[in-house]
């Protein structure tokens, strides 16, 4: 039934969630046409509590240089074109907050962007050959400039000590790495950009659910519940992003276009073991990336992981898998069972058949108690002790289940999928990892979709904030370059 209630608010632009996605959306949107309203609206008390936040991702800052689900290896040749394509769009995210810097929108880029190099490692005889593999498919490409391979355990020793103590002399070890990588804090990046926003003019209303969308001829009406007093309010909007996380999936539904028609959502969760020890901390510094186990899901990919969060560096190893029904980390234990209507039944029924190793891996995960996950850990750190690691609850992901056709029915994708209906007045992001690090990109993909007859006159400001937008930088070596030193220097990541 369409919303009757009294229009309270009338605003150009409403962004749905106070994460990293709509805070770059409206950004992106705040340079582009000044003169439009925004508003943000987060059913939280803070932004960027769930995905965003430091301790709920890996914040690797994903450019693929260690991610090893990234390049998958086929009939013994290692594919690396999943590879590029992401590090192509974390050089977009490079060079926007490099420009928000440099205009003063975003402040101490230290606050959310560090150097930390990023390692992939090997563990027994198949490992090893696939880590040099893998180098020798990426050690020529322009974009992963720098990366070095090594089989020697001096070496190993020298590059990640915690990990080489107590290692059998027996295993054979291998490592690649590239030490300009970075670790990125997207809770922080969320706030300095909405903090920005608001002294701009834009409304950011925390405590504040959207639970309806309808449509208001070629407007929308969203019905808003204040959480702490349980008032509602309508606002009518030109245009609506819907970057809710795992919530956008049931918003986009509310909203009735018919491009959201039989998909679905899988909820993953996850933990971490966090280091207590400040000398383990100490000993280690980079993300470790290694070999995922068979069936898990690629944001399950083990990494023994050094954050620097609130100015102060951590360790962690995860993430292990696991499973509840909600759709956010502070979600309702409803959220899976209100998300199955008629049309994507036959989405869940088809994946439900196709992954098993999945659905394996999960029981399992979820089976295992702590001294499981410290004896896991040991493949990574082998003297590790349970008394210097806690466990913490990683943020929860919805991986998209996407329609098809007989005899699949139903999809599990596990990138980000974004959705939008025909009239470019509405859209959303769906899906997790890579996420938070290819945020611009996916944003100038709404823009695209959705504003293509702007494109041309908002030409110049696009090329400012992406001075290599439309172009492949791994075609153009030197182009890469001059924009890499750019925004090392604007980031402040120079050594």
């Amino acid at each position: 039934m369409a919303n009757t209630q009294k229009i309270t608010d009338e605003v150009d632009v409403a962004l749905i969630g106070g994460g990293v996605m709509s805070a770059t959306l409206g950004a992106m949107l705040r340079q582009l046409e000044p003169g439009w309203s925004q508003v943000v609206f987060e059913r939280l008390d803070a932004p960027a509590q769930e995905s965003s936040s430091p301790w709920n991702n890996a914040g690797t800052g994903h450019s693929a240089l260690c991610e090893l689900n990234y390049t998958p290896e086929i009939n013994g040749k290692v594919d690396i074109t999943k590879a590029v394509n992401i590090n192509e769009k974390f050089q977009l995210s490079r060079q926007f907050w490099a420009h928000q810097i440099d205009n003063g929108v975003l402040g101490d880029p230290s606050e959310f962007i560090n150097p930390v190099p990023h390692i992939s490692f090997g563990q027994g005889e198949d490992q090893v050959r696939y880590i040099k593999n893998r180098f020798d498919a990426l050690r020529e490409h322009p974009l992963f400039p720098g990366m070095e391979y090594s089989d020697d355990r001096e070496v190993f020793a020298e590059k990640l000590p915690l990990m080489a103590q107590g290692r059998a002399e027996s295993e054979k070890t291998a490592i690649s790495w590239i030490d300009e990588g970075t670790d990125i804090n997207f809770g922080a990046l969320s706030r300095q950009f909405l903090e920005a926003s608001q002294i701009a003019g834009t409304e950011v209303r925390y405590g504040s659910e959207v639970t309806s969308i309808d449509r208001d001829g070629a407007k929308w009406k969203l019905t808003v519940k204040n959480l702490h007093t349980g008032d509602k309010q309508v606002i009518r909007a030109n245009f609506v992003f819907v970057g809710a996380g795992g919530y956008a999936l049931d918003l986009l539904r509310s909203a009735g276009i018919p491009e959201i028609k039989g998909f679905a959502g899988f909820p993953v969760s996850g933990l971490w073991l966090r280091c207590t020890n400040e000398e383990l901390i100490e000993q280690h510094s980079a993300k470790v990336y290694g070999k995922a186990s068979v069936g898990a899901p690629p944001m399950s990919v083990p990494h023994l992981d050094t954050r620097v969060i609130d100015g102060q560096k951590g360790l962690l190893f995860g993430p292990y898998g696991g499973w509840t029904p909600k759709f956010l980390k502070q979600g309702s234990y409803l959220d899976l069972f209100k998300s199955i209507r008629p049309d994507n039944i036959p989405s869940y029924l088809g994946v439900a058949a196709q992954e098993f190793d999945l659905t394996k891996y999960l029981i399992s995960e979820v089976m295992n108690k702590f001294d499981d996950r410290v004896e896991a850990l040991r493949a990574y750190v082998p003297d590790a002790e349970g008394k210097d690691w806690e466990t913490i609850v990683a943020g929860q992901r919805v991986q998209v289940i996407k329609p098809v056709g007989f005899p699949k029915f139903g999809s599990l994708e596990f990138g980000t999928t974004l959705i939008n209906n025909s009239e470019g007045t509405i859209a959303g992001l769906l899906g997790a990892s890579p996420g938070a690090s290819i945020a611009p990109a996916a944003m100038i993909e709404v823009l695209e979709r959705c504003f293509g007859d702007r494109l041309i006159q908002w030409a110049e400001p696009l090329k400012e904030m992406f001075p290599t937008y439309g172009q492949k930088l791994s075609e153009k070596p030197e182009l890469f370059t001059e924009m890499w030193d750019y925004t090392q220097k604007s980031l402040k990541l120079e050594k």
